[in-house]
């Protein structure tokens, strides 16, 4: 039995999948707070945990260890702390794997003596933000949502001010700066009251209506109040693109955080954001979890993507999670984009998220000319991929010295390689899925696992030689298409295979601007953001590629996939042409397009969606068995089906082979689960498979919200 008058233990939860916190004894020399970082033994080694609250007190003396020391750290505030378990709750899984995404990594914890910030800082004044009409007046409907009357709350753990050198030998407009922080921000606005309190906000404006300029105003305002911005992007190539606009608008670099950063800079960052010197954070979807003393807003940019759901680990959609994270710190947050997710829509339609529009584009920019090209009208050549209007389109608008795009959306040079001789096709041998052939690399890839093989020389099933064909195109195979047909064309490939940190993305966005480039070729990756004055025309080589499958979000993706890309094109002064080949231009989707009527076509996919019990209507669940043997994996899925609790409100569909059935080496059934809206689905699951026992050599990964049907 536990001794009454034994010392108080407390809780501390280390950032390992295990789902409850363990109970130490404080160290001899003090009593850490709730929030603190500490060392302390586990399994025979050392780890850093966070102090979670009291122990629970029913754990004899003899088997108490005692915590090692404290680290010199902030404390982690209480909201991050209950962000933790709200998402560990919600996504179902253990709390320590949610606090190692606060982390980032053990690494990060401990302050290097000689860390110092190497940052430019501009002149703010250089960049005055010019307004439209338009413009102003949803940035003032932006403000009226997130600006209160309160007083901000001070820092918690307090925060050093800047201390830095400067280096005026740089440039006229700019300057280097050496310190331990980074250099703070300049909000360039005059005050406006507090952003304060919390409200989700949709800003809603079609492409190059200068979304980011708005959303600006209301940074500048959280800034101001002394707090703490959070603007989140789904790639990060799209980071360098803006941080050199945000540098120059608020007179410092954001400080980014992403997978794209050097052990040092994350480091660095990490310890900036935690102690509340970094004001202005630019980050991916993991950006969301960092410890952030004093966050006064949070901005999703282009909330619509896909790239915000996380698949892996702990499974959660980055835009769902920040509107979970600013309803819990009681703070704004904005969704932006020129094309909303039907989730973002529903949700301003049922009054739960406040809407500004920019129905116009800045300046003298129009929306440019959407055309389809029937390709059923054409025979191309079999090597050819371009139609005759594309085709002139190109040549017209390099002629004339302007620039254009051409987007397929599959990367690599050919989606599938087979044998003339017998028809074999080249696939994983760890997945259900074909290799796709990399004439750059010249090797096959699996784009699922990564695996890679060069391209054998005998057919491995009729053993003959050089009858292999490469069926259908990806992007390499337009390059090629493009230097054979238009020798003179100055073109590059843009996707993600090619462009792996910021700075090469960065740089092909100067040989644009400086218009060394005439063609740009590439994936969705050139949709995100990207503005080139001089695009005039955008072309789609396959508008029907992403149609294709059994996913509810087919046509919506598509949409908006389309849409962002013919948002490229005639961003200034000069018209603007986008070109789609397909082979349904009767599609709702390609009608929409032409019409240009998203709001007719989103409201027709929601009373489909709510015709099928679909989201946004109906709350979805996936449970997918994997492992080595299909047999077991079967049975396991099947055993997990009959114990389903016998619920009215609930649908239980399967269980079946997921459409990749065989994935990494592992073979996956999956049941898919259907609620309405008001069933905590998240504490179903919970009770359902706390008495399910799969084997050890099985998986189960559970999927609350599933944005992929794959």
């Amino acid at each position: 039995m536990t001794n009454p008058s034994s010392p108080k233990t407390l809780r501390v939860l280390l950032p390992v999948p295990l789902a409850e916190a363990y109970d130490y004894l404080p160290s001899e020399k003090e009593m850490p707070q709730k929030g603190a970082f500490v060392e302390v033994p586990f399994g025979g080694r050392k780890m850093i945990g966070v102090v979670w609250g009291e122990g629970a007190g029913d754990v004899p003396d003899a088997k108490l260890k005692a915590i090692i020391r404290a680290l010199d750290l902030p404390l982690t505030p209480k909201v991050s702390r209950d962000f933790v378990d709200w998402v560990a709750a919600y996504t179902l899984t253990p709390a320590g794997a949610a606090l190692k995404m606060m982390f980032g990594s053990v690494k990060n914890l401990e302050a290097k003596k000689n860390d110092v910030f190497d940052c430019p800082v501009f002149d703010p004044d250089f960049f005055q933000p010019v307004l439209s009409e338009d413009q102003e007046k949803a940035a003032g409907g932006l403000r009226e949502k997130v600006v209160g009357r309160a007083t901000p709350p001070p820092l918690e753990g307090g925060g050093r001010g800047w201390e830095g050198e400067i280096n005026t030998e740089s440039g006229i407009i700019g300057s280097t700066v050496h310190g331990r922080s980074p250099p703070p921000p300049t909000p360039s606005l005059k005050g406006r009251g507090s952003v304060n309190g919390y409200s989700a906000t949709l800003l809603d404006g079609v492409t190059g209506s200068g979304k980011t300029e708005v959303f600006c105003e209301a940074i500048a305002e959280c800034l101001r109040q002394g707090k703490q911005a959070l603007v989140m992007l789904p790639e990060i190539a799209m980071t360098a693109a803006l941080i050199d606009r945000f540098a120059a608008r608020f007179g410092a670099r954001p400080v980014e955080w992403h997978s794209g950063l050097s052990d040092k800079q994350r480091r660095l960052h990490w310890q900036a954001i935690a102690k509340g010197e970094a004001k202005f954070i630019l980050g991916a979807r993991s950006a969301l979890f960092l410890p952030y003393p004093a966050l006064g807003l949070i901005v999703v940019d282009e909330e619509h993507e896909a790239a915000y759901k996380q698949e892996e680990g702990v499974i959660y959609h980055g835009r769902d999670m920040a509107v979970a994270r600013a309803h819990l710190g009681g703070i704004p947050v904005i969704l932006s984009s020129a094309t909303p997710s039907l989730e973002t829509l529903f949700n301003v339609q049922q009054g739960k998220y406040c809407h500004v529009v920019l129905r116009t584009r800045f300046g003298e920019a129009q929306m440019p000319h959407i055309e389809l090209v029937d390709l059923r009208k054409y025979k191309l050549p079999s090597q050819e991929f371009i139609s005759p209007p594309l085709f002139k389109g190109l040549q017209e608008t390099i002629a004339s010295g302007q620039q254009a795009m051409l987007f397929l959306n599959r990367r690599g040079y050919a989606p599938l390689t087979l044998c003339r001789g017998c028809g074999h096709r080249l696939q994983c041998p760890h997945c259900a899925a074909w290799l796709t052939e990399h004439k750059k690399s010249g090797r096959l890839h699996c784009h699922h696992c990564d695996y890679t093989m060069r391209l054998p020389d005998k057919c491995p099933s009729c053993q003959v030689e050089g009858r292999f064909a490469a069926c259908g195109p990806g992007v390499e195979r337009i390059a090629e298409e493009i230097k054979k047909r238009l020798p003179q064309a100055r073109f590059a490939v843009m996707a993600s295979d090619t462009l792996d940190n910021p700075q090469a993305a960065q740089a092909l966005v100067d040989q644009m601007e400086r218009r060394e480039l005439d063609l740009l070729i590439g994936t969705q990756i050139m949709a995100k953001g990207y503005h080139f004055p001089r695009l005039t025309l955008v072309g789609v080589v396959d508008g029907d590629l992403g149609l294709a499958g059994g996913d509810p979000r087919a046509c919506e993706r598509t949409f908006q996939l389309l849409q962002q890309m013919a948002g490229r094109s005639g961003r200034a002064a000069d018209a603007g042409r986008v070109l789609v080949q397909t082979t349904a231009p009767e599609h709702p989707v390609m009608k929409a397009i032409i019409k240009g009527d998203r709001d007719a076509f989103m409201q027709a996919e929601l009373e489909e969606r709510q015709a099928y019990r679909l989201p946004p209507y109906w709350r979805l669940a996936s449970l997918t068995v994997s492992g080595a043997d299909v047999h077991q994996v079967i049975a396991a899925a099947r055993h997990l089906a009959a114990t389903a609790p016998q619920d009215e409100n609930l649908r239980i569909l399967g269980p079946a082979p997921a459409p990749f059935a065989f994935l990494r080496g592992k073979h996956r059934h999956r049941l898919m689960i259907q609620a309405p809206r008001n069933v905590n689905l998240s504490s179903v699951l919970r009770r359902w498979l706390a008495n399910v026992k799969l084997p050890r050599n099985l998986r189960l990964l559970i999927d609350v919200d599933p944005y992929s049907f794959l």
